[in-house]
Formats: structure tokens, sequence, C-alpha cells
């Protein structure tokens, strides 16, 4: 018993040292859906954002890669929506924002870590600088189609109530983070630098409101929505309970799928 404890010890110290001498790297073997990263370029009030991925699916591992740009006006953007992915067990979940456009276009920023090819996702692992953090920026019906019916995870779209300055700027803020790690990568972090944490950033740099600078929520995400709703950031006079339900678009998004205007149609 002893050995087995001193070799379980010397493991453990082992991978922890590999880790702390690891150095985040730009040129690894991605996978196809994340080998290309958005471009950003701002001119006044006008932003193009390149390379927005935009995956048509027919399973989480068989799909058309493409890519498209586009040139938005700041003063066009109208609104947010935070994202909640509860999956696995209870309190496990991954959360992203998607921005509204005055044109009926959604596009969606999500933090994530940057896999290799083969690689799986770990919470253990995510401890100790084994992925890097990378932001996607995608149409909203990329990322939301491979999570409800691709994934067949629950989905809840839920609305911000915030001036739309704060909303820019939080966009803003959240391009420039994109631009910043495709050129200066970092380890993302399951306890400091994963998904939620990033956007409760993003927002408590703008808000004004009473955002902790950490939550136990921002470890089981499927409740961070509670942040943002004690924090009277929710577009609802629902309860936090019947806000998520009917906020849930997992149904929704199954009917909306052959639709043009999905991102329209999951919000009727």
């Amino acid at each position: 018993m002893k050995l087995f404890i001193i070799v379980v010890s010397l493991v453990v110290v082992i991978y922890i040292l590999h880790g702390v001498f690891s150095v985040a790297k730009l040129d690894r073997d991605w996978v196809a859906d994340q080998k290309v990263l958005a471009e950003i370029t701002v001119d006044g009030d006008l932003v193009t954002v390149k390379n927005i991925r935009n995956i048509v699916y027919r399973s989480t591992e068989d799909f058309d890669l493409s890519f498209y740009d586009k040139t938005f006006k700041l003063e066009d953007l109208q609104a947010a929506w935070y994202i909640v992915e509860p999956f696995g067990q209870i309190g496990a979940a991954h959360t992203f924002v998607s921005f509204e456009f005055k044109d009926g276009s959604f596009i969606a920023i999500s933090a994530e870590i940057r896999r290799e090819q083969g690689e799986k996702f770990s919470v253990l692992k995510g401890l100790f600088r084994q992925y890097e953090l990378v932001y996607i920026i995608a149409d909203e019906a990329d990322v939301i189609k491979l999570r409800t019916h691709h994934r067949q995870h629950e989905v809840r779209l839920l609305p911000i109530k915030a001036d739309k300055e704060i909303v820019r700027q939080v966009f803003m803020d959240m391009l420039q983070r994109a631009e910043k790690l495709a050129t200066e990568p970092e380890f993302y972090n399951t306890v400091a630098n994963n998904c939620t944490t990033n956007i409760m950033k993003h927002v408590r740099r703008f808000s004004g409101k009473a955002i902790p600078w950490w939550d136990i929520r921002y470890l089981l995400p499927e409740f961070s929505d509670k942040i943002a709703y004690d924090a009277g950031m929710l577009k609802s006079d629902l309860s936090l309970d019947e806000a998520r339900h009917y906020f849930s678009i997992t149904e929704r998004s199954q009917q909306c799928l052959s639709r043009e205007s999905f991102s329209s149609c999951i919000r009727r």
C-alpha cells in the first residue's frame, strides 16, 4: 500500500511539474473546427470580422466547414443573450454570449479549450495547463444547432437587460480578447480561466453591476445565470426557475432547424 501511494504521488508531482513548465502555443495540430481563427479590424464605428465560423453539421464529427466575413456598425448592435448549455453531472455547463444586430444577424462568441486532434476535455486536466484557451466567433446557428441537435443538450437562451452602449463595450472587449489570444496564447484553467469566468470579467468591466470576482457558480456554470439574475441583468419578470424553463430552446431549435431565419425562429 505504501509503495502504491508513493508511485501515485510521484505521478501527480510529475504531472503538475509538466504543467508548470508547459508553454502555451499557437502551432499545434488543432481540430478542424478550431484551426482557423477570426480576424478583427476596427475603423471608427465599423468592425470587420473575418473568418466567422459557419459550420453545417451532419453529426458532431461530420460537417461542412465554412467561414464568412462581415462588417458591422457598432450602432447596429441591439442586444446580447447569455447562453447556458448544461451537460453531464449537475452543475456542469458551457456558457457563451450571442450578439444581435439590427439586420437580424446574430454572432456568438464562445471561450473554449482549443483542442488538438484526438483530444478530449477533462476537468482535472484543465487545472494543469493542458489546454490552450480560444475565443470562437461563429454564426449563432452554428453553435446552437451543434448543441441542441447533434449533442442533444439542453440550451437556455437568456436575454440580457443592459444599455446598448454597455452591450457594445462588452462586444468590443470580447473581440479584442479574441484577437489577443490569436497572437498571445494562454492556458485554459478550470477554476480561473474558463468560459464563465471570462464572460463575467467582460461584463464586470462595463456593466456597473455587482458581478463577483469569483463565485462557486463559475465552477458550476449551469447555475451562473443566477449571478445575472441577482444583478438584475435578465430581461424578464419571471422567477429564475420560470425563466430557465421559458427560455429553454431545445425543442424550438429542433422545429427551426430548416428555417432560413433560424435565430428569429428560436426566439418566438
